[in-house]
């Protein structure tokens, strides 16, 4: 059959296209930017959109026009400059089901959330319950499917933190360590929709997907920790009030396009744990979904998940120092700019261009050193980074060569900073 996979390149939809091909379907996937996509699934007929402004039936009829069936599987966690979840969980999802009903879609698999709930105060919870309602209210031969904590072996969002904080050095901090969570393979998931598109399943079904057994953060922590082949180590709980300073903090990055798992609706989610009913599924099928251990025992870890997990958190800290380091060297430059432009005029360097030049390095260091913190912005500024350190370096060379033996290493020292600047390019991409 023909089918349509939105967000087809995030954790659950890039599993569920690589089940679908499998499976012998024609797929085409649909998300905002689908380059990266288009490189690594070149089976697949990928479409960029971006599902927010998609709001009316006609916007979607050219998108369903001769599919058989559509699979949801995007989703957000937070309001923010990239995300408007009513838009992307509700009204997009009344629009799309209107314009399948009209083109004759068959099928719809609709990919939600365990804790749903219509009446919730935390809006993903309420616009997931909405989305779910539209699609249950329709026409379509539908199923909804409720995982609980997705694990898959790509790492975004909840999943790369989970892994980072089993990676911790010496010991693991979590908050709210004692709430249970049901977790499920993305395999498993791909296997309740693999036949849900091929219609094995009861129709209008509404089902979680859970482990049978509920456990503890603690207690998933652990398993990481050995899945990654480290020794271990206690979870330590830390206070509820750090968890709502850190998603303060969280929200606060959202702002400026940053996707942190940490966020206050992430934190509020977990705090009413993460618990469905597993018997359901059963009951409709002979393919019980596995626990935990048997998910890791599947997707054995190598050592690209011990950097990745290390690196995960390091990654802010990189990027605050490197923000810090240039809006800091900035600002010392425009406190001390008399003397800094003495230094080029010693050179030879004209006092009125002197002035200039360290005003304008001093400028350009403050942008930098801001814009980096900005998601959209961040991959300009840390190669402008290189630039304006390169320049400096080379600027350096030829006015006063005799810096790089200067005592205090002031040339020297500009070689990690470069360094650093690179790391951070290197983990910048977030899936």
């Amino acid at each position: 059959m023909k089918v349509l996979v939105l967000g087809g390149y995030g954790l659950i939809g890039e599993a569920l296209i690589g089940r679908l091909l499998r499976d012998g379907h024609h797929v085409a996937g649909l998300g905002r930017d689908v380059l990266d996509a288009e490189r690594r699934r070149p089976a697949v007929r990928w479409i960029a959109a971006d599902m927010s402004r998609l709001l009316a039936a006609e916007d979607w009829l050219p998108v369903v026009a001769g599919v058989d069936v559509v699979v949801n599987a995007a989703g957000a966690l937070q309001d923010g400059p990239r995300d408007r979840l009513d838009a992307v969980h509700r009204r997009a999802v009344v629009a799309l089901v209107a314009a399948c009903e009209q083109a004759g879609v068959r099928r719809f698999v609709q990919i939600s959330v365990i804790g749903v709930d219509p009446a919730s105060a935390n809006p993903f919870f309420s616009t997931k319950a909405q989305g779910d309602k539209a699609v249950a209210g329709s026409s379509l031969e539908w199923t909804i499917l409720r995982p609980g904590l997705v694990i898959a072996p790509a790492a975004y969002g909840g999943t790369a933190l989970l892994r980072a904080l089993a990676a911790f050095p010496g010991f693991v901090p979590a908050v709210l360590s004692r709430q249970p969570i049901q977790t499920v393979s993305v395999a498993d998931v791909a296997e309740a929709v693999s036949r849900a598109v091929a219609g094995s399943l009861p129709p209008r079904l509404a089902i979680d997907l859970v482990e049978g057994k509920a456990r503890s953060l603690a207690d998933i922590l652990s398993a990481f920790r050995g899945w990654l082949g480290l020794p271990p180590a206690r979870v330590v709980p830390m206070p509820p009030i750090l968890g709502r300073l850190v998603g303060a903090v969280a929200d606060g990055l959202g702002t400026l396009g940053w996707r942190s798992p940490l966020r206050s609706s992430a934190l509020a989610a977990l705090a009413g744990g993460i618990t469905g009913n597993a018997q359901p599924w059963n009951d409709v099928s002979d393919h019980p979904l596995q626990p935990l251990d048997a998910t890791l025992a599947d997707m054995p870890a190598h050592v690209q998940e011990r950097w990745f997990a290390r690196l995960w958190l390091a990654k802010p800290v990189i990027l605050a120092c490197l923000s810090l380091f240039w809006l800091v060297s900035g600002i010392v430059g425009l406190i001390r700019q008399d003397e800094a432009a003495d230094i080029l005029v010693s050179r030879g360097v004209p006092a009125n261009f002197a002035q200039i030049s360290v005003l304008t390095g001093s400028v350009a260091d403050m942008l930098v050193g801001a814009a980096v913190l900005v998601r959209p912005l961040a991959r300009p500024a840390l190669l402008t980074m290189i630039a304006i350190t390169l320049f400096y370096l080379a600027a350096s060379t030829l006015l006063a060569p005799e810096l790089w033996l200067a005592p205090l290493g002031p040339l020297v020292k500009t070689i990690p900073a470069l360094c650093l600047v690179v790391v951070a390019l290197a983990v910048l991409d977030e899936r």
